[in-house]
């Protein structure tokens, strides 16, 4: 049941948010999931160069970040602060004007890319005047291996980023003398989770708050293992009313479903949650193609098994390599260039992996006619 607050702040984002409580610190307002999804949105920016990194123990208010920030936009090096939602910039400067997270210490920045080991990682700590800590890890970029490595959690129980979140946390948490809040966006939220359940006990003993937004499952076994269990009653999970994304793979838990301005896969962005003066504003449920694709994806993933489903995605991402492409950025912006590419290299692909493409997305096709009566169950 929504208050006639909720009912007048409908549509209210982000930035709303800032201009109702951006001058109170965490002690005059408590942290609230508002807060945790900007913090899991600013772990999208690129801070190399001013976020200090974690051998160094000095950090950076995020006021100074911001004059940084600006600095090396107006600089020769400005593709060095590029980063991937369009908002990101605004937001950071929003942030450092304000009371609430203006003097927030940031540290312990780490970021790095490796297409050999199917690689994309990137973390940082927030300090909050709570006397908290908050570990934020990137979501998946924009780079086409970022997003081999989620798909890899399709047959594999972990993949590289998941055992570096792991590293992350212990090392930091060593440095960290105060309680612990952990969370992150799409694959973030994954990695925060992963990353709680397997630190060591005393570490886990030190996590209040464990946040998952809009973030894809894990392998069967990892939800059913002891780890998991340990720090289940700790995990906030939300997700969009039209979720794709964070309805993947196992999770073990009830998400709570969140309102957007948004619609389909544009929900899967942070910036289109709707909010209230401190709370995400929930939605009853999910929608009906959110609940369509969900049963679709998982009917056609458990159809196929781990070998089939790692032929099929190591096929696809040889043809988008093939065809030189390192990011969905460059698909869009020459994506005439580019499909003559993928075409190309998918007519250099051997006849057995064609025919495993084929099939797999014929079974895809399969899947969806035998849910498409979801849109009936009203």
């Amino acid at each position: 049941m929504y208050t006639i607050y909720d009912i007048f702040t409908s549509m209210a984002d982000i930035f709303d948010y800032l201009s109702w409580r951006g001058d109170l610190d965490f002690n005059a307002s408590p942290f609230n999931p508002v807060d945790n999804i900007i913090f899991s949105q600013l772990s999208y920016l690129a801070l190399d160069g001013i976020v200090p990194g974690p051998g160094e123990k000095e950090g950076i208010s995020l006021a100074l970040a911001v004059k940084v920030y600006d600095e090396r936009i107006n600089s020769p090096e400005r593709l060095k602060v590029t980063s991937i939602f369009k908002e990101d910039p605004d937001l950071i400067r929003t942030l450092g004007a304000s009371k609430r997270f203006g003097n927030c210490h940031l540290f312990g920045y780490e970021n790095h890319l490796d297409n050999d080991r199917e690689l994309q990682f990137s973390a940082l700590c927030i300090y909050t005047s709570d006397d908290h800590c908050f570990v934020a890890f990137r979501g998946t970029d924009s780079s086409v291996v970022g997003w081999k490595e989620d798909f890899n959690m399709c047959f594999k129980e972990v993949i590289p980023a998941q055992l570096e979140a792991v590293n992350y946390l212990e090392k930091m948490s060593r440095m960290i003398n105060r309680p612990l809040r952990i969370g992150g966006h799409s694959k973030g939220g994954n990695l925060a989770i992963y990353a709680a359940s397997h630190c060591s006990k005393n570490i886990q003993h030190r996590i209040t708050d464990i946040y998952s937004n809009d973030a894809p499952g894990f392998h069967e076994k990892v939800i059913h293992s002891e780890n998991f269990l340990a720090i289940k009653d700790r995990i906030h999970s939300y997700v969009p009313q039209s979720s794709i994304i964070g309805m993947l793979l196992e999770h073990g838990n009830e998400s709570t479903v969140i309102k957007s301005n948004e619609s389909g896969l544009s929900q899967h962005n942070l910036y289109s949650w709707e909010v209230t003066h401190d709370d995400l504003l929930r939605a009853e449920e999910s929608t009906i193609s959110s609940r369509f694709v969900n049963n679709t994806l998982r009917e056609w993933i458990y159809n196929l098994d781990n070998e089939e489903r790692e032929q099929f995605i190591d096929s696809l991402y040889h043809i988008l390599s093939e065809a030189d492409i390192k990011s969905f950025s460059d698909l869009e912006n020459s994506w005439f260039s580019y499909a003559g590419r993928v075409f190309k290299s998918l007519s250099a692909v051997d006849e057995s992996k064609r025919k495993l493409i084929r099939k797999t997305l014929k079974e895809l096709f399969q899947s969806a006619g035998r849910n498409i009566d979801t849109f009936l169950k009203q």
